[in-house]
């Protein structure tokens, strides 16, 4: 097997990569990873350099590993700002350092990607070593897998690379019929808040139209990306994904690409843009004209849950952070990522530090879930 570093996808034949992503993962896509690169979202000015793996054997892609040099932590959505300040103390560079994730997708999937019919564990364990080798051959202070899948942490493990655990607030189809039969699962006080939120929706005159990809128009999503990135500007910062971006993927990605438009008698006033595997519903970027009372929720949250009924998909994952979700019937889950470190002094400190941390981040999901907004036996459903 030989390993090339790409420094752009586009030498990658789109059926070729594809053929890795067996989930239809869409973040895992050529088309949005190529995407991504094409309009300089994920390139040296952002601080996202292109250095992907290809394993290749026979004349074939056996495996690959979306992979980066990173100049800082934007986008990461793993948190290691302290981190880099403990470098900073040490008078050693935290930056540059390589990173395997999507950019700008703090969402779980397939990082060590295996070509079907190939040895899982041997594809992954090459990858992972051609990886630290690189970042060897880079001088970078380490190497970060952000959001793996549980499959492949054993692999990181035995590789020498630390477990992180964090959470997020996800929700689960149980079977519903519709928005109803899930809200009776919840108890009374929720069922009875959502309910007057949704009221508040329809009592200012507000409507939601979903769109696939294929069906934006140019205008559309020139008004959906603008109200993203008025969420963005408020916060202080430019939007990560450019409106041509969106534009691309919509074209090219139609039906995994899943817009929600709010409307106030036929004009769009703020909308979500998602995206969608084969079981799951991704939430991502959202914004708004004005603020409107619980448009925010509607949008993000109770359209989705919609959409994965009426879709027949199995999760909603809206993205990270918001205890204000558990009110919403979302509820904590795992997520996590594994860390090699160049320097043994960092690392061993780091290890006890991940060690206690785990400790708290289970501690925080074990109270988060004891306040499980479903209902107990007993409370009477209406």
């Amino acid at each position: 097997m030989d390993v090339d570093v790409a420094t752009t996808l586009e030498a990658v034949a789109p059926g070729e990569w594809n053929a890795l992503n067996s989930r239809n993962d869409p973040f895992l896509r050529h088309e949005f990873l190529v995407a991504t690169e094409r309009h300089g979202c994920a390139s040296k000015a952002s601080g996202w350099e292109p250095r992907h793996l290809l394993l290749r054997g026979g004349g074939r892609l056996l495996g690959a590993m979306p992979l980066y040099l990173r100049h800082d932590s934007w986008g990461e959505f793993v948190f290691d700002w302290s981190w880099a300040q403990a470098w900073q103390r040490l008078g050693l560079p935290y930056y540059p350092k390589l990173t395997c994730a999507v950019p700008f997708t703090p969402a779980t999937g397939d990082r060590l990607l295996v070509a079907p019919g190939q040895d899982p564990q041997a594809i992954r364990r090459a990858l992972l070593e051609a990886a630290l080798g690189l970042a060897r051959t880079l001088d970078v202070s380490s190497l970060h897998v952000l959001f793996p899948r549980e499959a492949e942490l054993g692999t990181l493990r035995e590789g020498g690379l630390l477990l992180r655990q964090d959470t997020q607030f996800h929700w689960h189809n149980e079977g519903d019929a519709d928005f109803e039969a899930f809200l009776a699962r919840l108890s009374s006080a929720k069922r009875k808040k959502i309910r007057r939120e949704r009221r508040r929706i329809s009592e200012q005159g507000i409507e939601h139209v979903v769109r696939s990809g294929n069906e934006m128009t140019e205008a559309l999503w020139e008004q959906a990306w603008g109200f993203s990135a008025r969420t963005f500007l408020r916060r202080g910062r430019p939007p990560y994904l450019s409106l041509a971006f969106f534009q691309e993927i919509g074209r090219s990605m139609g039906e995994q690409v899943v817009v929600i438009l709010a409307e106030h008698q036929g004009t769009p006033i703020a909308g979500a843009i998602c995206l969608r595997s084969d079981d799951t519903l991704y939430g991502r970027y959202w914004g708004a004209l004005d603020d409107f009372h619980s448009l925010h929720f509607e949008t993000c949250y109770y359209q989705g849950i919609d959409y994965c009924l009426a879709h027949g998909l199995a999760r909603f994952e809206p993205g990270t952070q918001g205890e204000h979700k558990v009110a919403r019937g979302f509820l904590p889950v795992a997520t996590g990522s594994a860390h090699w470190v160049a320097d043994a002094r960092l690392r061993a400190a780091l290890a006890d530090h991940l060690v206690a941390e785990q400790r708290h981040v289970q501690q925080y999901m074990d109270e988060v879930q004891a306040h499980s907004p479903y209902r107990q036996s007993g409370d009477v459903p209406g």
